[in-house]
């Protein structure tokens, strides 16, 4: 099973950045219609400037059994399970959105409901993050959830709550969440400092959680894994190093990401998928952006093995990586998996469409095997995956 929020995170955050170039296609509408998609989604006690209507108040003892406050957050997809890594990497990507096509968002009169969606999120991350060294993982089951078809409203299922600490560790979910805590500090800078500082605290903590105490959160976690089951957590400990190096601009951050260049993958691992589950060709492509933006220092040799990771991976889904090419339909969709591919090809789009933006920055191009690409050319590609 995979989760559909993270596709209308990535559907969402891929509109804003072809609102300027679309013309027969509401991409503001789609925007909208995203954003609505997450306030359907939440779980808890909903506020009076809720938009869809016909949902109420639910999830409002989740955590009581645990004696802790675990209400609010957001319901998967059409069941009424909390699943942690997807809920934190749709806050991600959320957070990238907003960073990186704020004034879009402005110009749409949608900054505030984005905002309200991060928040939402991470709100209920500053609750699960009970102490240092733990993290509420999820909250229900999936197996007995499924087996009850109702509102979240009524539901009657049971709402067992899991957690992390440091004999239960879990790596990439505790990863993830100091990924989309450092991402939001970043978003809510200029609008609430106060809170952004706050996101940070439990950024920090929680990187050092998942660096210090590491495993799989699915062995700790067991009911996850017939749902999100990890393939890995060396991806997110990078993922969430490089999001606290570009919140925090503290170095030990981007040293890190170097010194583990190598034994954890971010050099070595080719990629041509971008996922819940696979962050590779994010942290590759959020370094290169430290080396465009010249900012490499004494670490410019191996930021450069990170950026030719990202070029892999653009040629890769761009069809010019001799031979070496993300799988694609015959009518031109990328398809990675059969199960839910959507999210595979909205992902992808999205890196797509910012690498070209931080390639067009620096008035450079994209090598690829078969040709150089143009930023431009990069941009079309991924509105063709929209």
């Amino acid at each position: 099973m995979s989760s559909r929020r993270p596709v209308f995170a990535i559907i969402f955050i891929l509109a804003l950045t072809i609102i300027d170039a679309s013309l027969g296609f509401d991409y503001g509408e789609a925007v909208d219609k995203s954003l609505l998609f997450f306030e359907a989604q939440r779980s808890g006690k909903l506020p009076g400037t809720q938009r869809v209507k016909w949902r109420g108040d639910s999830g409002l003892y989740d955590g009581y059994q645990q004696k802790v406050n675990l209400v609010g957050g957001y319901y998967d997809a059409g069941d009424h399970v909390k699943f942690g890594l997807p809920m934190a990497y749709s806050v991600t990507m959320l957070s990238w959105g907003a960073i990186e096509y704020g004034r879009s968002m402005m110009d749409l009169n949608q900054m505030g409901h984005v905002l309200n969606a991060i928040k939402w999120g991470t709100d209920y991350f500053i609750k699960a993050h009970s102490q240092p060294n733990v993290l509420w993982g999820q909250v229900a089951d999936g197996d007995s959830d499924h087996y009850c078809w109702e509102r979240p409203e009524d539901m009657t299922t049971p709402r067992t709550a899991y957690k992390l600490d440091i004999e239960h560790p879990g790596s990439d979910l505790a990863g993830e969440t100091a990924a989309a805590m450092a991402a939001a500090a970043i978003a809510f800078r200029p609008y609430n400092s106060s809170y952004s500082d706050l996101l940070l605290v439990h950024a920090k903590q929680l990187f050092w959680f998942a660096d210090r105490f590491r495993g799989l959160f699915t062995d700790s976690i067991p009911s996850a894994k017939e749902f999100y089951t990890s393939s890995g957590y060396s991806d997110e400990l990078l993922w969430a190093a490089a999001w606290l190096y570009r919140a925090t601009k503290d170095g030990s951050y981007l040293k890190y990401v170097v010194d583990n260049a190598a034994s954890m993958g971010g050099t070595g691992w080719a990629v041509k998928e971008f996922s819940w589950d696979n962050k590779y060709a994010g942290v590759q492509i959020l370094l290169s952006k430290v080396l465009i933006d010249g900012d490499g220092g004494a670490y410019t040799a191996t930021l450069k093995q990170y950026q030719a990771k990202a070029d892999y991976f653009a040629c890769a889904c761009h069809q010019k990586n001799a031979g070496y090419n993300a799988p694609m339909t015959p009518a031109g969709l990328l398809y990675l998996h059969e199960w839910n591919n959507m999210q595979y090809a909205a992902s992808a789009a999205f890196l797509l469409a910012v690498y070209s933006d931080y390639l067009s920055a620096a008035k450079s191009v994209l090598k690829c095997p078969d040709a150089n690409v143009q930023p431009q050319e990069l941009l079309v590609f991924a509105k063709s995956q929209a």
